[in-house]
């Protein structure tokens, strides 16, 4: 089986605004394998961080400097950008006590362990990039929400906000640190968007509960756009929205998908079986956020997909394997 272009393609040289070398912690995951393929499209040089080192590199290529320590990394060498995007899945499972400590320590373990990797590196990175959820805002109803708001007194948000203050300790070491706050990232292999599709085929839009909660979602060329433009403006730092400028409702999300694939009928599923079964959980599919980028907009970023219908068309129409 031969490689993919991404692979193939010779390395070109650093651009002179680029950051030369990225460390990305959580690199085979569905943004991290995104990410690395641009990075490395684009002529950096990657180190990643991960569990297993074969997997790894069957994923991401011979190109990626792969590591299974931080330790692995000399206090003498140069890395000039952290991308943080490790944590297990908030979804994958109800959040019983066990959980909800499994989800903390996958977070808060690896920023920790990058805060002292920092500490003694001998030439401090430029830019920390850490990933962390909408979910920091709570669950707000209708309310219009910028970076300006505070987070909650419950799971979600008390999450969020722990990953959060522990990224901000690489301010110490003069380290600017972007903390984005993901909405639902849409992409053509992986995430939520390949869990709603075989259902959008059958004809069947999926409606959870009233459907009236709000879905913030970005799609994921505009999300490694954003990442990219974080690195490169020395102004942008602390929380920043990752999200597309146009949140929909959830039954709205349900009939553009479904509309991609031709007229369909309505599937409801009661708010009180998603509760009964998930728990607290059930917050994430019930009570949305309607979150809006206020910092990128204002910073001057161009969405390539505000509008939800073109970024669903363009995710579902026939992709380049290389991007897959």
């Amino acid at each position: 089986m031969s490689r993919p272009e991404w692979q193939r393609a010779p390395r070109r040289a650093v651009r002179s605004d680029g950051p030369g070398v990225v460390l990305v912690t959580g690199a085979t995951g569905f943004i991290g394998r995104k990410l690395c393929r641009r990075l490395i499209a684009d002529g950096h040089s990657i180190v990643a961080l991960t569990r297993n080192a074969q997997h790894a590199r069957d994923v991401l290529g011979s190109q990626v400097r792969v590591i299974t320590s931080l330790d692995e990394v000399v206090s003498s060498e140069r890395i000039d950008v952290m991308v943080n995007l490790a944590g297990a899945s908030i979804i994958a499972r109800p959040w019983s006590p066990a959980r909800r400590t499994e989800l903390l320590d996958s977070r808060l373990n690896t920023t920790n362990k990058l805060t002292e990797l920092i500490a003694r590196l001998e030439y401090k990175p430029e830019v920390l990039i850490n990933a962390s959820a909408i979910g920091y805002y709570g669950v707000r109803g209708d309310e219009e929400i910028t970076e300006a708001a505070r987070g909650q007194p419950i799971f979600q948000s008390h999450l969020c906000q722990a990953w959060e203050l522990a990224a901000q300790a690489a301010e110490q070491y003069d380290v600017r640190v972007c903390r984005l706050r993901f909405g639902i990232v849409l992409g053509s292999s992986g995430g939520m968007l390949s869990r709603l599709i075989p259902s959008a085929r059958l004809r069947m839009r999926v409606v959870l509960g009233t459907g009236r909660q709000w879905q913030s979602w970005i799609h994921i060329d505009d999300l490694l756009d954003l990442l990219w433009f974080c690195i490169k403006q020395d102004d942008m730092q602390g929380g920043i929205n990752a999200t597309s400028p146009h949140p929909v409702r959830q039954q709205q999300f349900a009939e553009i998908l479904a509309a991609q694939f031709g007229r369909s009928i309505p599937v409801r599923v009661p708010a009180a079986i998603l509760r009964m079964t998930l728990g607290e959980m059930s917050q994430l599919l019930l009570e949305g956020q309607k979150v809006l980028p206020t910092k990128a907009l204002s910073a001057g970023f161009a969405f390539r997909y505000p509008e939800l219908p073109a970024a669903l068309a363009d995710l579902l129409r026939t992709k380049d394997p290389a991007r897959a």
